[in-house]
């Protein structure tokens, strides 16, 4: 960790966030931003609490590329299309919760509507916006922060004898593809090499989701003024949809696919560039948070360290006060039995299970996740008598070091793969939750931060490998950020409707979505409709990279056969299982990747269909 000073500025590479979208219903997108509008929202006696969701499209950049077999590959970026269209479902289902969803749309296609969209003509001055919700607001965020350029990155994995780290994953990354051809792996020996895994353009996947978490941290804390009798303009609570995960990376350590500890960067954002003093993040995803837990303990080790020295030497009485770091809490609920702790290594264990509160400046707590046996089990035995005391200790700390103030930031780590729905592979001990805990937990750590933080919240995706347990955990957690001011339907994620959920967005030949929406019911033609805006970008094809060399030539340019072959000479494979890659342009053929100057033309390719082709030999040749 380093507290060396840095420019943390967050560069936004299009609109600025106060720019509307001013697009209607079924304009279609790549937009900056999608968001709703504050003089749509109908009058209310009670105000909603707003909640805006973070998309970044340069996470998609982050790819497997040492190997076309991706079989044993589980973090993956196109798994953010699942959380897309939980957070699509919960949009449409809180849209019909507030009367705003017309019944019309269930016997009108996305292509009538786009069409009757662009027939408008004067985009400018259309009335009708893509979110329909008065509480929900979404934005496609271009933000991005330079590893090595940003104060709040330097913070958490820098070093008081340079970025070391930090200069060590850009050159991973960049020289990603050579070190493939040389070594056979872009990654140093040692590391898991199914965890760990770079591509060239996955620092900017990494900057993006970093960027992307620094902007919504701007936004909340902007959201209200010193004056809390003024009315709330901007988002109190936001969900940032970011891959790859982070609480797994330390100061210097990645691990379990995380290369950068988001939310701890977070953290140091909101304390650097706000003067945000007290944190707490709480970390509910399947697996211990180690990384993070490891970097709460060094700061809080060096707040406690100036606290000591100050109190033990006081300065002058006209000097000015001494600036001290920030006191985290950390606070996780985790299948022991899992990763890191899988293999019963004792350090990873101990660290699992720590509970410490106030001694040597650390607040520190840890609880195991337990089989249940039934849904009232869950409730009314492991979350309202363990679960659910999470949130006292972490009131207990902020109590204990000032009580409730404007310096007061909360984060939830939010991985989903603890849902039922998990695949049993990854849950492999029967540590689950319900769908529903997603959606309680989220109600409770808002109605803490309206105690304690002024409603202020950051949730930041983590884990989650199941497409259900993604959408499920995610449309259930948007409903629970928005608070109790929307009636919430725990049905509307139970399994009868996630597998109409499934059927209506199921991804048809070219990434677009199942057509023939007529007959659905009207959430989920709504859904369907905001699902082909929030994903728009897909993962670019990988090109081959390690057995089939770049060539300026064309597949008709090849050598003429030799006198003892009677098949063109092609490039060799290095294995049976290899696949002639599929033919394209001379003139693609003369790079083997997209121009990383150009994010949006490298996001928007689209997938070659598979050719297989017959070779034969030209006539009148023997």
């Amino acid at each position: 960790m380093s507290t060396q000073a840095a420019d943390s500025t967050i560069k936004i590479e299009a609109r600025s966030e106060a720019d509307l979208d001013p697009l209607g219903i079924g304009t279609p997108l790549p937009l900056d931003q999608v968001s709703s509008e504050s003089d749509a929202r109908p009058s209310s006696s009670k105000a909603p609490t707003y909640v805006k969701i973070y998309l970044q499209d340069d996470c998609l950049k982050h790819r497997f590329i040492r190997s076309r077999d991706t079989s044993s590959i589980v973090e993956r970026p196109e798994r953010l299309r699942a959380v897309k269209i939980g957070l699509a479902a919960a949009i449409a289902r809180i849209e019909e919760a507030e009367g705003a969803l017309k019944h019309s749309d269930a016997n009108v296609s996305v292509e009538d509507e786009l069409v009757a969209a662009l027939g408008k003509m004067d985009i400018a001055t259309s009335d009708a916006r893509l979110i329909r919700a008065r509480s929900i607001s979404v934005t496609r965020s271009t933000a991005t922060a330079d590893l090595l350029d940003n104060a709040a990155v330097k913070y958490v994995h820098g070093d008081i004898d340079g970025d070391v780290y930090l200069q060590t994953l850009k050159a991973w990354a960049r020289d990603s593809e050579d070190n493939i051809i040389k070594k056979g792996s872009e990654m140093p020996e040692g590391m898991p090499p199914l965890d760990l895994y770079l591509c060239p353009s996955s620092i900017d996947a990494i900057q993006g989701a970093i960027g992307a978490v620094c902007q919504a941290v701007d936004a909340v804390i902007a959201s209200t003024s010193i004056d809390p009798s003024v009315v709330a303009t901007g988002p109190q609570r936001a969900f940032v949809a970011v891959r790859p995960p982070g609480h797994h990376c330390g100061e210097d350590t990645p691990s379990g696919f995380c290369f950068v500890n988001n939310v701890a960067i977070g953290a140091a954002h909101a304390h650097l560039k706000h003067g945000i003093q007290r944190v707490v993040i709480l970390d509910i995803d399947l697996h211990h948070g180690n990384g993070t837990q490891s970097i709460v303990w060094q700061i809080n080790e060096e707040t406690y360290r100036q606290t000591l020295e100050s109190e033990q030497s006081p300065s002058e009485s006209n000097a000015p006060p001494r600036t001290r770091g920030p006191q985290i809490f950390y606070g996780s609920i985790h299948d022991i039995l899992s990763f890191p702790c899988e293999d019963g290594k004792v350090s990873f264990v101990q660290a699992a299970s720590t509970s410490i509160h106030g001694s040597h400046g650390q607040y520190i707590e840890n609880m195991h996740l337990q089989t249940y046996s039934s849904e009232t089990h869950f409730w009314e035995v492991l979350y309202k008598e363990q679960y659910s005391t999470l949130l006292k200790r972490a009131s207990q700390f902020l109590d204990g070091t000032g009580g409730p103030g404007d310096d007061v930031m909360v984060f939830i780590s939010c991985g989903f793969d603890a849902g039922e729905h998990e695949y049993p592979s990854m849950s492999r001990h029967n540590r689950k939750v319900p769908t529903s805990f997603y959606h309680q937990f989220a109600l409770d750590t808002c109605t803490f931060a309206d105690i304690y933080a002024r409603g202020h919240v950051v949730s930041v995706l983590e884990g989650g490998y199941s497409d259900r347990a993604l959408s499920s955990g995610a449309m259930a957690h948007i409903c629970g950020l928005v608070g109790d001011t929307v009636r919430v339907d725990e049905r509307w994620w139970d399994l009868e409707n996630l597998i109409k959920l499934e059927k209506a967005t199921k991804s048809r030949k070219f990434g677009h979505p199942s057509q023939g929406t007529a007959d659905l019911e009207p959430w989920l033609t709504r859904t369907s409709e905001l699902l082909s805006h929030l994903d728009v970008y897909r993962t670019p094809p990988q090109p081959s990279r390690n057995w089939a060399p770049a060539t300026s030539r064309a597949l008709r340019e090849r050598k003429k056969l030799s006198r003892n072959s009677s098949t063109p000479e092609v490039a060799s494979k290095p294995g049976k299982d290899a696949q002639i890659p599929a033919p394209v342009s001379s003139s693609s053929l003369t790079s083997t990747s997209m121009s990383e100057s150009e994010p949006v033309d490298s996001l928007s390719a689209k997938k070659l269909p598979r050719v297989i082709l017959h070779v034969r030999p030209p006539e009148g040749t023997s």
